[in-house]
């Protein structure tokens, strides 16, 4: 299964052919282009024309790679169960696929000292085309004054039903032309539609309404929605009530709307 690190399309179909089974998605894109739409002190510290893919879960990952993962025992302990597995999946991967290749991976919930994180996973996300990322800007006659609103991507297929999870960069692979940028999929595209979604998002992301806002292929399964739908300090004892996990609570982040995370609680 080893794959050095060569060509944008070697990279991309290595990585779909391991972690799609497990209920990813991956999505190349230039460092340049991420960099292009922040602030200088945003900006990943590598050459614009550098390969990075982000990985996307889907509703499926829940029951093909965390059931699993819990399953084996593998989940030890007081850090997030979601983020072990996630990071499982993916450690595994590119020591698998990329043996003696630099990859470097940033996730969602990991921080910089200066309390910034790692990636900003929404802006990721639209640069390489793998869900738009509705912000205030998107509104033509802003209706909220001065409240603070928080933007969400949105998923051609899978509308709100999904996370963003991780950022791989590797920085022996050079990117040319064979990697266009192309626009994400505008699947929210009326002004009304819009103002609904941020306002579902911002003030209803409880009911999970927002997720809703496009018809979509896939949803969380009832089990799954069980799990998120608690805060997550509970969602240990939830997981040993279903003979899942036999550690201690996880230390995990407050259930609250994240500004550029994946995902409101994943």
């Amino acid at each position: 299964m080893a794959c050095p690190c060569g060509s944008v399309e070697d990279v991309e179909r290595t990585l779909y052919n391991a972690l799609t089974p497990l209920g990813f998605e991956v999505y190349p894109f230039k460092i340049g282009w991420y960099n292009a739409v922040l602030s200088s002190s945003l900006h990943l510290p590598y050459p614009a024309d550098t390969l990075a893919v982000v990985v996307l879960s889907t509703p499926s990952m829940f029951e093909r790679a965390f059931i699993p993962f819990l399953e084996s025992r593998s989940c030890v302990g007081v850090t997030d169960p979601i983020d072990q597995c996630i990071r499982h999946c993916i450690t595994t991967c590119v020591s698998q696929c990329f043996p003696g290749d630099e990859v470097n991976a940033s996730y969602d919930y990991e921080m910089l000292p200066s309390r910034k994180p790692k990636f900003l996973a929404q802006t990721a996300a639209h640069v390489a085309s793998a869900a738009y990322y509705y912000q205030r800007s998107d509104i033509t006659d802003d209706p909220w004054g001065e409240k603070k609103m928080f933007g969400v991507c949105i998923h051609p297929k899978l509308g709100g039903w999904f996370a963003i999870r991780a950022l791989l960069v590797f920085p022996c692979v050079v990117v040319g032309e064979e990697l266009q940028q192309r626009p994400p999929p505008d699947c929210v595209p009326s002004q009304e539609s819009r103002v609904e979604l941020l306002e579902k998002f911002n003030f209803h992301w409880r009911d999970w309404s927002y997720r809703d806002i496009v018809p979509t292929a896939e949803r969380y399964s009832q089990k799954q929605q069980a799990y998120f739908s608690i805060p997550p300090g509970q969602r240990s004892a939830l997981l040993r009530q279903w003979g899942l996990f036999s550690g201690t609570d996880s230390g995990a982040q407050t259930l609250q709307p994240r500004s550029q995370g994946g995902d409101t609680v994943s």
